[in-house]
C-alpha cells in the first residue's frame, strides 16, 4: 500500500464526511464528481474496507469509516499546521535583531522605539550597538544599520527616516546678558560649544530666501557628543551647535532658546541600511515600519 498516495484519498475522503455530498466535495476541492467517487472507491479497495453506505438519495459512513476519518482528520490537521507554520514563518517575529546606530540618536530614537518592540514581541531577542563609528554592512555582523549623513549612502538596501535639521541654542540667561541677534552677522562676537574638529574656528551655514552666508564662529571648548555639549549650553557655558531634536525638549522646558529661528542651517539625514538580502525577515520589517512611524513624532 502507497501511504503517499494515500494522503490524497484521505482528502478527498474527508471531504465527503464532511459534506456527506461527492458533489458538495468535489466542488470545495476543485475536482470532479467522477474523480472523487474514483479516489474513494481506490481507496476501500486499498483499505480491505467498506468506508461509505451509497445510495441514489444519500451516503452514510460506516462504523469503520468514522473511525478512520477520525485518523484523516488529526493528519490532516497536522498538515495544515505544517503548512500554516512555513506560511507564516516570515510573518511572524523571531530570532535575534542586531543593530547599530550612532550614539546620541539611539539613545533619543530607537532606544525608546526597542522597549516598545521587545515587550509587543516576545520571541525577539535584541542587541544593540551604539557607536559613532563608520558602518561596513559589507562585513559587519548587523540586521540593520543607522546611519546619519548630508549624502545618500552607497546602498542597495536603504530606508530614509527623517531629516536632521541643526541649529544654535543658548540658555536663556546667557542670552540675556548679550546684545541683541538679529542676523548671522552678528554671531562671531560671542563663545560657541562646538563638535571636536581639526579647528578652533569653524564655518556656519545659514539659508533664508535665496540668500546662502557662511559665518566663522570661534570656540573655545568642544567634545564629540550633542548631550554634553546641550547640558553645556544650558548651564550657561556658550552658545551651542545642535541637531533640533536633541534640543526640542529643552526649549519646551524653557532651559535653551533658539537663535535667529528664521535662518535654516545645517540639514543631514538619517537612514535605515539593511544587509543584502531578498527577503527581510519579519523582526527587520516591523521594527523598521515602527520605527519611521515613531521618527515622524520627533520633527
Amino acid at each position: 500500500m502507497d501511504n503517499i498516495e494515500n494522503l490524497t484519498a484521505m482528502v478527498v475522503f474527508a471531504r465527503v464526511v464532511e459534506t456527506l455530498s461527492f458533489t458538495e466535495a468535489a466542488k470545495s476541492l476543485r475536482l470532479s464528481k467522477s474523480s472523487v467517487s474514483r479516489e474513494i472507491a481506490s481507496l476501500e479497495v486499498r483499505l480491505g474496507a467498506q468506508l461509505l453506505n451509497r445510495t441514489t438519495r444519500k451516503i452514510a459512513v460506516t462504523e469503520v469509516g468514522l473511525s478512520y476519518y477520525q485518523y484523516c482528520h488529526r493528519i490532516l490537521n497536522e498538515i495544515k499546521g505544517a503548512e500554516h507554520f512555513i506560511r507564516h514563518f516570515h510573518e511572524e517575529p523571531m530570532g535575534n535583531l542586531r543593530l547599530i546606530a550612532p550614539v546620541t540618536f539611539g539613545c533619543q530614537c530607537i532606544v525608546p522605539v526597542l522597549n516598545t518592540f521587545i515587550n509587543n514581541n516576545i520571541h525577539v531577542n535584541v542587541d544593540l550597538d551604539l557607536t559613532d563609528r563608520p558602518v561596513n554592512m559589507a562585513d559587519d555582523l548587523y540586521d540593520i544599520a543607522i546611519v546619519i549623513t548630508r549624502d545618500k549612502p552607497d546602498s542597495a538596501q536603504l530606508k530614509p527616516l527623517i531629516p536632521i535639521t541643526w541649529g544654535l541654542y543658548a540658555a536663556p540667561n546667557y542670552v540675556a546678558r548679550l546684545a541683541k541677534i538679529n542676523k548671522p552677522g552678528d554671531l562671531p562676537r560671542y563663545d560657541y560649544i562646538l563638535f571636536r574638529g581639526p579647528a578652533h574656528t569653524i564655518s556656519l551655514p545659514f539659508y533664508k530666501d535665496k540668500q546662502k552666508l557662511d559665518i566663522e564662529v570661534h570656540s573655545r571648548f568642544r567634545m564629540n557628543n550633542s548631550v554634553a555639549l546641550m547640558s553645556s549650553a544650558i548651564s550657561g557655558g556658550g552658545i551651542a551647535y545642535l541637531p533640533d531634536y536633541i534640543a526640542q525638549e529643552s526649549v519646551k522646558e524653557g532651559k535653551l532658546v533658539r537663535l535667529l529661528p528664521d535662518w535654516q542651517m545645517d540639514t543631514y539625514h538619517s537612514w535605515v541600511m539593511f544587509k543584502s538580502e531578498n527577503r527581510l525577515s519579519a523582526r527587520v520589517r516591523l521594527f523598521v515600519d515602527d520605527l519611521e512611524k515613531n521618527c515622524v513624532r520627533i520633527i
